[in-house]
């Protein structure tokens, strides 16, 4: 087997690291959700009930996996450019659960999003030409990071 081109290989290592980001996010968040701090917070009307945030990051980095499993295989082996993207996604998605529910740092928060969001709709625009509808994938990646700009912005500007 060549672990180079085989999807499989592929697939299973972007599952696997999407889902460690998420995990660190969690152990990172600590009880965030659920803290006093959190809970007195002036939040948007659109908040989604908690359950949604589960749901829809773990939908999100399934398909974001499989986005990025067949984006890899439109560049050389192990390319710098999208390992450098890959790896600051990665890190931005994880550190915003240190810099909001961790250290209440909300306006962090908002910039860590930002880039974030940025990033991602990069993803979705610059590489579309070379992955065509598979783009569909991490689209819904980029409509949660524009509701979690939305709800971080909000809570700022009412708090």
């Amino acid at each position: 087997m060549n672990w180079k081109e085989n999807k499989i290989v592929r697939i299973i290592i972007f599952l696997l690291s999407n889902f460690l980001a998420l995990g660190i996010g969690v152990l990172l968040m600590e009880n965030g959700p659920k803290e006093d701090w959190y809970l007195s917070l002036n939040k948007a009307p659109w908040t989604p009930a908690g359950w949604v945030f589960g749901a829809a990051w773990t939908t999100i980095m399934f398909l974001f996996s499989f986005y990025m499993t067949k984006l890899s295989f439109q560049f050389p082996f192990l390319d710098k450019k999208l390992i450098t993207l890959y790896v600051a996604q990665w890190f931005l998605n994880v550190g915003w659960n240190l810099a909001f529910f961790n250290q209440h740092q909300t306006k962090i928060g908002i910039v860590i999003i930002v880039l974030l969001w940025l990033l991602i709709g990069y993803f979705t625009f610059k590489f579309f030409n070379k992955v065509k509808l598979v783009t569909l994938l991490i689209v819904p990646y980029l409509v949660w990071m524009t509701i979690a700009m939305s709800l971080n912005a909000y809570i700022i500007f009412n708090n």
